[in-house]
């Protein structure tokens, strides 16, 4: 029991900072959405792209996190693009939400071999607090601690910034996150202040002439602060029709990177596009003594693609468009 218990704790502390605020990046981003991970990608395509996800952790553990989160990116010159994103997170007795504004502008480095940057920065807001609410005493701890008398809240503001290159179907992103230090007054203990998450994002879209398409992909991110750091392994396959419609297959292998033969969570991913309509569900078991305490990690995404308007500048064309 002390061996299950041990590795609750590792895990929600790895989770708890990985979250604090920033938007927790799961499985999110290969819902057709790489906003999710920069805001560089905000204005690729050609349409207006709305996509909502709920996530919800650990199924069958009392107290695991759950998420929710709105995203929506829009291009508004040919080489201009702006996007949003809020969220609604709950872990234990934390609470946290947020949103943020991003701005991307998109060159040409080299019109006849199809390269282009990227750049990207994004405000935001965020709001952490902890809840006293659902406190209970313990045979260990027969009473809650006098000198906590209130909620435990704070807000900030940060930046992010990004940048991405792509030449032809390959791109790769590089963001640093949280670029502020974070207030702690109304915090005691080991609180980290700095919380900068560095992320580099990567991969490759093959095309074939049957209207399908695979992309491998990693996705790596870096906790400063203690240099915490883990990798996401991902293949996704897309059948499209005669329509623009397509279905896609895909997983997902992530693991920390200190343990590379050990991986944290695996699984599998399936979506549609039908028209404007966007729907996906993904599927991940962490891969430990905890697989047996629950029923995995669940997430779903709806989305609607709005507004199909082709941009003049070959630098806004998504590497996914057929």
């Amino acid at each position: 029991m002390r061996k299950i218990i041990k590795y609750i704790l590792v895990l929600l502390a790895f989770q708890s900072y990985s979250q604090e605020l920033n938007l927790p990046v799961f499985s999110q981003y290969l819902a057709d959405n790489d906003f999710v991970v920069s805001p560089t990608f905000a204005g690729i395509g050609d349409n207006f792209r709305v996509r909502a996800n709920g996530l919800m952790q650990w199924v069958g553990i009392k107290d695991a996190p759950q998420n929710q989160a709105l995203y929506a990116d829009i291009r508004i010159a040919n080489r201009t693009g702006v996007g949003f994103s809020m969220y609604n997170d709950k872990n234990g007795n934390t609470r946290q939400q947020g949103f943020k504004i991003s701005y991307a502008h998109h060159l040409i480095l080299d019109y006849k071999t199809k390269q282009y940057l990227s750049l990207g920065i994004s405000y935001n807001m965020n709001s952490f607090k902890i809840d006293i609410e659902n406190f209970e005493t313990t045979y260990d701890i027969p009473f809650i601690d006098p000198s906590i008398r209130d909620n435990r809240k704070t807000t900030n503001i940060n930046f992010d910034v990004g940048a991405l290159y792509r030449f032809r179907t390959f791109f790769m992103s590089f963001n640093a996150n949280n670029l502020l230090q974070k207030d702690t007054e109304n915090f005691t203990g080991f609180e980290p202040q700095s919380l900068l998450n560095l992320q580099l994002y990567t991969g490759y879209v093959i095309k074939s002439e049957n209207y399908s398409q695979f992309e491998p992909s990693v996705f790596y991110q870096l906790f400063a602060s203690d240099q915490r750091s883990s990798t996401d392994i991902n293949l996704k396959y897309r059948k499209f029709n005669r329509d623009n419609d397509y279905f896609w297959v895909g997983g997902s292998y992530r693991f920390l990177n200190d343990q590379i033969m050990k991986p944290l969570s695996i699984g599998p991913m399936i979506g549609i596009k039908k028209s404007i309509i966007y729907f996906s569900y993904a599927y991940q078991i962490t891969l430990n003594e905890l697989t047996n305490y629950n029923s995995g990690t669940h997430s779903v995404t709806i989305g609607f693609d709005l507004l199909q308007a082709l941009s003049d500048c070959p630098c806004t064309v998504g590497n996914n468009e057929r």
